[in-house]
């Protein structure tokens, strides 16, 4: 039974390993489009981006499939890595190796998605800004407003494009 567990644990870091390897790689080119500004390439990124979620949403159900069938025989189930260390020596220290690689492409991943939302929300944010700048005409509206305007006029607070479209 113990070797079926680390042919089990090896598959699992076998899928693993190789769909990280890809999500590095396709992150590697997000980031390039993102600095080129490519949006059409971007959207050609987005279904190898869904395949690549499904495979590691199929990943973390196989896991914790493993993780429930440890639990009823007894063995260690809070983690791949418990698991693997409740093995006998040899094929402890076989699981070892991949392990540690897993955990460390996935605190890659989570820092390379982490930097690439952040241009992305930092960007969204300075259009956004733009676009107010744009629509009130470079002035900032007042949080609180005097009503008393001078000859009882109300203030223009269209901008530039607005003003010459109509």
């Amino acid at each position: 039974m113990t070797f079926q567990w680390e042919t089990e644990l090896a598959d699992l870091l076998k899928r693993l390993s190789s769909t990280q390897q890809e999500l590095l790689s396709l992150l590697a080119s997000k980031r390039e489009l993102l600095l080129a500004r490519d949006l059409e390439g971007l959207s050609c990124l987005v279904p190898q981006e869904e395949a690549l979620s499904a495979e590691l949403q199929s990943c973390f159900e196989y896991r914790k499939e493993l993780l429930r069938k440890a639990a009823d025989q007894g063995l260690p189930s809070t983690s791949i890595r418990e698991l693997a260390q409740a093995l006998p020596g040899k094929q402890a220290g076989r699981l070892r190796e991949p392990i540690d690689e897993a955990s460390g492409r996935a605190r890659l991943l989570r820092h390379q998605s982490l930097s690439q939302w952040v241009v992305v929300q930092r960007t969204l944010l300075h259009l956004s800004q733009m676009l107010e700048i744009i629509a009130t005409g470079g002035q900032p509206q007042p949080t609180y407003e005097n009503r008393s305007y001078p000859n009882n006029q109300p203030r223009a607070t269209s901008g530039a494009l607005m003003d010459r479209a109509v």
